[in-house]
Parts: structure tokens; C-alpha cells; sequence
């Protein structure tokens, strides 16, 4: 059983960049653009009205400041302020997936924060505090804790949400290479993006299935994710994601959204 979660909402007033009615009739999971790297309100109302209608999942995709570059560029932001944006952020979501009779089901980093809470442990905890401004929950009593963090397995991210009593839910890329250390490969090296249709099914599934995805280096490694991400960004991404959820099908993996 997997998650099919894509990018989706990476517009921003007459441009457009990713086909969400397409993208939304095959994922179980939409990462919705809040702001901050691309989306603004009147496409975050949209999504969110199609994917509650849909019954897709909705996820606040949270980034840095960066219209401009996409949020990938790695920026310094010091902690507080980096809590309060991500809460902003997150409730700017809200507001629009009630408004559609749904709610922000999880929150998922962008671009270069992803990446950064890999490895940063204040930026990780900044990210979590916004988190829990934005959407306490309650820890320790009856109901839900608090919006499930999709990550990367083993990150710091991860575990600064485990030690706020967040859920975690690993995630995996099928179209994207990996390090020989189960880290994404960086976008400024070539063949970082997996472009081959064919070839981003064959990961998807053994991802999906045995747990297993080659890296660049053509060493094979072990990922357990319960959601795989397709990025919407890419050219022909919608019939990619088609493709994919076939595939998995045929290989007896059933696609469900894990929240």
C-alpha cells in the first residue's frame, strides 16, 4: 500500500505551471503551493475546492520566502522568523480547504527547506514550531496529535516532529536519483531529475513494492516510504503519475492516502 502525493497549485496570477484537474484525478495526496515559492490565493481556493471534491488530501507545502527563484535557492532565516512563516503559511491553507468542506491534512517542506531539514536541526525545529502554532492538535489526550510531516526517512525534520508528538510519514521520490546514503541528489548535479517516463515507473514500483531504488552511482538501496511523490512540475507529469498508479496496480500495490 502507497500514497501517490504531487506538487500542485505552482501558479501565480496568469502563470500557470502545473496541471492540477489532471494531476488531481490520479494522486491520493496534493502538496499545495502556499505563497511562498508560487500559488496565490485564488489558485489555493481552486486546488483546494478539487481536491476536496475528489476526496484528494490536502497538504500545506510550506517553503522559504522565494517567489523568484522557486523556493531553491538555500536561504538563511533565523528560526523565529522561519516558525511564524511556516505558520502563516499554513494557516493562509486553512482558510481555503474549510472553505472547500476539508482540512490541511499534513504539512510537507519545499525545495530548498526540504532539503535543508535534512540535515539542520534548528531549521527542522523552526519548521515544527510553525507547525504547531498553525495546527496544535493535542498531544496526550483523545484526538489527533496534530498534522502528520512528510520527509525524507531518517531526517531531522522527522525527528524534531517525533519529539513534538507529530505523526511522521516517510516519503520517496520516483522521479528523482538518489545518493548512495539515501539522500536526493542535488539539482545542480546532472541526472537529478529522472526525465525517462519508463524509467520512472520501473523506480516508482520497486520503491512501492520491494523497497529498493538504484542510486546514481548504481548502488542499490533500501527505502520504506508509505508516500511517493511525483512532481507536478515536470513536462508530461500528469501522464507520468497515470502510468505510475497503473503500474502499481499490476504489481498488486494498492494506492491509498496514508491520513
Amino acid at each position: 500500500m502507497i500514497d501517490l502525493n504531487a506538487d500542485l497549485g505552482e501558479g501565480f496570477g496568469r502563470w500557470t505551471l502545473t496541471d492540477d484537474e489532471a494531476l488531481l484525478s490520479v494522486v491520493t495526496s496534493a502538496n499545495v503551493a502556499c505563497g511562498f515559492h508560487a500559488g496565490d490565493p485564488s489558485t489555493m481556493r481552486r486546488v483546494c475546492a478539487l481536491a476536496a471534491e475528489r476526496g484528494v488530501r490536502i497538504g500545506a507545502q510550506v517553503s522559504y520566502r522565494d517567489l523568484a527563484g522557486f523556493g531553491r535557492r538555500a536561504m538563511d532565516v533565523p528560526p523565529d522568523e522561519l516558525a511564524d512563516e511556516v505558520a502563516y503559511q499554513i494557516g493562509a491553507l486553512q482558510v481555503f480547504a474549510r472553505a472547500a468542506g476539508a482540512e490541511v491534512d499534513y504539512v510537507k517542506p519545499h525545495g530548498a527547506l526540504y532539503n535543508r531539514t535534512v540535515h539542520d536541526e534548528e531549521q527542522a525545529e523552526a519548521v515544527v514550531r510553525g507547525i504547531r502554532l498553525a495546527l496544535p492538535g493535542a498531544p496526550g489526550t483523545p484526538g489527533p496529535p496534530g498534522p502528520p510531516v512528510l520527509g525524507l526517512p531518517g531526517s531531522r525534520l522527522h525527528e524534531a516532529a517525533r519529539r513534538a508528538g507529530l505523526p511522521v510519514v516517510a516519503e520517496a521520490f520516483g522521479d528523482r536519483a538518489y545518493t548512495p546514503e539515501g539522500a536526493l541528489l542535488s539539482r545542480r548535479e546532472p541526472g537529478a531529475v529522472v526525465h525517462d517516463p519508463d524509467a520512472v515507473v520501473r523506480r516508482s514500483v520497486g520503491i512501492a513494492r520491494d523497497g529498493l531504488v538504484t542510486a546514481h552511482t548504481g548502488d542499490r538501496i533500501r527505502l520504506r516510504a508509505r508516500s511517493l511523490c511525483l512532481h507536478g512540475d515536470t513536462p508530461g507529469a500528469a501522464d507520468n503519475a497515470r502510468r505510475v498508479r497503473t503500474a502499481l496496480r499490476a504489481a498488486g500495490v494498492r494506492v491509498e492516502a496514508f491520513t
